[in-house]
């Protein structure tokens, strides 16, 4: 059985736990980071010198950055399967989506969610806020545009570029007092991942 280290609160743990969920697999978790600690300790450090979460342990196997975990989770544990075919330019178009939310997706989102969900009510900076959602709702119509005649991120499947986005679109959709520009498509696919069961379990929870 693997084991995954992180607390269940981080969207990269929601993540895998998520993928874990869609294809039945059996995992042992252990709370880590913020106020579970563990994550500086010399011992977690050795696994992962980022000292973040989450970590994977298979075995002898130990690998961190959430969305390594997911491909390799997919790849080993998934089978033959659509959440991360084969055929490289399958492959490369979700890869292409993971890569943005790292790259362009998360660091414009970051800001409001630390900003509304991880400040005091009384601490926040309303005007900073208000230019940040300004510009994370920019990158959202990039998937919004993506998703127009879609059901998936990449067309009819749902694949693990749907999880990594969903994970980040749960905090847009429920973080409160914003106002959203209206994506249609980008709420219908939202709406959409609902149905799911690893979503309602890992990621539809409340913000922390």
């Amino acid at each position: 059985m693997i084991t995954i280290w992180g607390r269940a609160n981080s969207v990269n743990v929601q993540k895998v736990l998520w993928l874990c969920e869609e294809i039945s697999l059996c995992y042992n978790r252990i709370d880590a980071g913020l106020q579970f600690g563990h994550n500086t300790e010399p011992d977690y450090l050795a696994m992962n010198p980022m000292g973040k979460v989450p970590t994977l342990v298979d075995g002898e196997f130990v690998l961190w950055e959430s969305n390594s975990i997911l491909r390799y989770i997919a790849m080993q544990y998934g089978g033959p399967s659509a959440l991360y075919p084969a055929d490289p330019k399958a492959r490369a178009s979700i890869d292409r989506w993971l890569d943005w939310s790292l790259s362009t997706l998360q660091p414009a989102e970051r800001p409001v969610f630390w900003g509304i969900i991880r400040t005091a009510e009384a601490e926040r900076d309303i005007g900073k806020i208000a230019a940040d959602v300004a510009k994370v709702a920019e990158v959202w119509k990039v998937l919004d545009t993506q998703l127009k005649g879609r059901d998936f991120v990449e067309g009819k499947s749902f694949t693990i570029a749907d999880i990594v986005l969903g994970a980040f679109a749960k905090r847009w959709f429920g973080m409160p007092g914003i106002e959203r520009a209206r994506m249609p498509d980008l709420e219908r696919w939202y709406a959409s991942l609902a149905t799911r069961p690893g979503f309602n379990k890992h990621v539809d929870v409340e913000l922390s």
